[in-house]
């Protein structure tokens, strides 16, 4: 079934930009769909001509949907995306889709879940924020967009980082009618059942990435020991919760980035120059670091990510199970140096470890633990990918893969990309996972002639 506009209205954006921010309602339950209704928010951006007002013609431009990474994560504002102006010189007109109960999309929080019931409630509605839930909106959305559009017009492009591109997969198994072309930033998923498999390569790149960090900075063995003795003796507060020492540990998260290592350095000599000088830590600091956690602002993330993973077995707290059969990170051990993990960060693009503890030291996630323990033990997870459907493809598909992607490990992504039929790969050891946002124009003008580039 098509979504229901609810609201549009348009504004124009410095840059030349044509934004209009659309409100569409859907089924929370596709299979039920008479029982409630959730509302979605897009933004689509096209060029700015004059008149002001779109005519006929520029409405039936061909769509570019982008599927953001998490899960759990809202669109940015599109000015904000370097990619946008490649895009539009195209002749595309983009559409940022808020993935259900991200952004503005029925915005999933500890007190929004809670008008849904108990935390078996809550498990419940849950369940329906998966990629298979989000392919179902975007086929939805694009039934509602180009209703008025030539029958042989009507399929649109995708392009989706990371935790996007699992939804691509999804959206190839379940609806390739609906696409026209697609494209992989960093997204190829795992064809696996359960994350123990992902998480236990995950941890092989963490640990490189440490090493990485530690040959960099040695004197700061030393400084991160202090760091965490002092948080374990005391109990240090947040706007979000209290810093323990593995909430410390999560700012591993920085190492996946381009310019990872000095950052996470910047705030490792920080924070013990503090200690040093005043014997405890300032607001500046403090607020440095719950900036780089995020968790209380992403609750999907927290509490689906896992879920991504699964297909008919339980995930059983993948990450904290895999973490604690490694003594380098633990935080009192007798290892040379403590190594950080990988967990969320502030920046909405990688996924990567969720752990039990989160659920104590973040004071929003304290409030749906419940909830969260019967997901993490749920097995009824139905299937997300085709893979009879995929090897039969037809779509055109054209992938990016980082040989040194610290969040979507690089032997799975090719493994999936040659199940896809006719995926053409731009496979680069020169980015990280978030090329899309700090190589954007490098990497779409890769894709783009990954499309229009042809081979005799």
């Amino acid at each position: 079934m098509a979504a229901k506009l609810i609201d549009r209205r348009f504004h124009n954006v410095p840059g030349k930009l044509r934004v209009a921010e659309l409100f569409f309602d859907v089924p929370i339950d596709y299979s039920k769909p008479n029982e409630g209704t959730l509302r979605l928010f897009a933004r689509s951006v096209s060029r700015l001509n004059k008149p002001v007002e779109a005519t006929k013609d520029e409405a039936k431009l061909p769509w570019l949907v982008y599927l953001q990474g998490g899960p759990g994560f809202g669109c940015a504002a599109p000015q904000n995306f370097g990619w946008i102006e490649p895009a539009l010189s195209k002749g595309y007109q983009v559409l940022f889709l808020d993935q259900r109960g991200t952004g503005m999309s029925s915005t999933i929080t500890a007190g929004t879940l809670a008008r849904h019931g108990d935390a078996i409630k809550q498990a419940e509605y849950l369940k329906n924020f998966r990629a298979d839930s989000i392919v179902y909106d975007c086929e939805a959305v694009r039934k509602c967009l180009t209703e008025d559009y030539p029958e042989d017009q009507r399929k649109w492009s995708i392009i989706g980082q990371s935790f996007g591109g699992f939804c691509i997969t999804t959206y190839l198994s379940k609806f390739p009618e609906g696409l026209k072309e697609a494209f992989y930033c960093g997204g190829l998923p795992p064809m696996v059942n359960h994350p123990d498999p992902v998480y236990a390569r995950t941890y092989e790149k963490v640990i490189e990435r440490n090493q990485a960090y530690y040959s960099k900075f040695p004197e700061d063995v030393e400084r991160v020991k202090k760091i965490m003795q002092y948080l374990t003796e005391n109990n240090i507060s947040l706007a979000s919760g209290c810093l323990t020492p593995a909430r410390f540990q999560q700012l591993g998260i920085i190492l996946g980035f381009h310019g990872g290592v000095e950052s996470l350095h910047e705030i490792v000599l920080r924070t013990w120059s503090d200690l040093e000088m005043f014997g405890f830590l300032t607001v500046p600091t403090l607020a440095l670091i719950d900036s780089n956690g995020g968790m209380d602002k992403n609750v999907i993330y927290a509490i689906l990510h896992e879920v991504i993973y699964c297909q008919g077995k339980p995930s059983l707290w993948s990450a904290d199970r895999l973490r604690a059969e490694n003594p380098r990170f633990q935080t009192n051990g007798s290892e040379p140096e403590i190594y950080f993990t990988g967990e969320m960060a502030s920046d909405p693009y990688p996924p990567s470890m969720v752990f039990k503890d989160m659920f104590e030291s973040y004071s929003e996630l304290k409030e749906i633990r419940e909830t969260a323990e019967i997901l993490a033990t749920t097995s009824d997870w139905p299937t997300l990918y085709d893979e009879a459907q995929l090897a039969k493809n037809e779509v055109p598909v054209y992938a990016a893969i980082y040989v040194d992607d610290m969040y979507v490990p690089f032997d799975f992504s090719c493994n999936t990309a040659a199940k896809i039929k006719g995926t053409k790969q731009f496979i680069t050891n020169a980015m990280y996972h978030d090329a899309l946002r700090s190589k954007s124009g490098e990497l779409i003008r890769q894709l783009f002639n990954l499309r229009d580039d042809s081979i005799d």
